[in-house]
């Protein structure tokens, strides 16, 4: 069935612009399509978008408790740029508390399974809550992002979550997001122009040389595919 659902939104949106796909989206499923943003530079195009066209579309983000204050200064700033709600998610306080007590603030740097567990609690649990009872999922990712996502479709079934996923900006390049942010004055985090292109929580996150792969700086302790568990692929 979700295949078939998948194959359907290919069909029907494939002349159709990014806006045109939102709005159809957001008339099609009619409070049920929802957008997380980490407030990078992807996310800031997608929430412009669905800011400018004033879209049905509930925005939330994923508040880990350990984002750089420079996110949280681009969150209030996007916020009054465009007048739109941004729900905050955070993760179950008992959990952190427990995962803290057990194994200290730093565990994470220990084992690629204390990270993951670290990223489930603070990020894969209330991302869980977000999306249930939705149809459609928004995301900012891109292809060019890591080989984990060269082989995303723009609209996938991901069964993890049990939702369809939307990838507007799956075939842009860095360049393309970079553009789109300069010719609309969008808002976005200071950390991007001091080297930092993929940004999650700090104690997880250091900025890339020139040369570097894009996802180098997450995890960067780590040889592991560099991801938290929020995108299976």
């Amino acid at each position: 069935m979700s295949v078939s659902i998948v194959n359907t939104l290919l069909e029907k949106t494939k002349e159709f612009s990014i806006e045109e796909t939102l709005a159809f989206l957001a008339n099609e499923y009619k409070d049920k399509v929802v957008f997380s943003t980490s407030f990078g530079q992807e996310d800031q195009v997608v929430t412009a978008l669905i800011a400018k066209n004033d879209l049905p579309i509930t925005i939330f983000t994923l508040d880990t408790g350990r984002l750089f204050q420079e996110t949280y200064d681009v969150f209030h700033r996007t916020l009054k740029k465009y007048k739109k709600e941004i729900k905050v998610c955070f993760p179950e306080a008992a959990a952190v508390e427990k995962l803290l007590q057990e194994k200290g603030p730093n565990s994470f740097y220990e084992s690629v399974e204390n990270r993951k567990e670290c990223c489930f609690i603070r990020k894969v649990a209330p991302l869980t809550k977000a999306l249930k009872g939705n149809s459609i999922w928004i995301t900012g990712l891109r292809a060019e992002q890591s080989e984990n996502r060269n082989n995303l479709d723009l609209f996938e079934y991901d069964a993890h979550f049990d939702i369809i996923k939307f990838n507007p900006l799956l075939k842009w390049t860095l360049k393309d997001v970079q553009k789109y942010i300069d010719d609309n004055n969008v808002p976005q985090n200071a950390l991007h122009k001091q080297g930092f292109i993929s940004i999650g929580c700090a104690p997880c996150t250091r900025a890339i040389a020139e040369g570097e792969d894009i996802r180098a700086g997450r995890w960067s302790w780590e040889s592991s595919h560099k991801e938290c568990g929020l995108h299976q692929k």
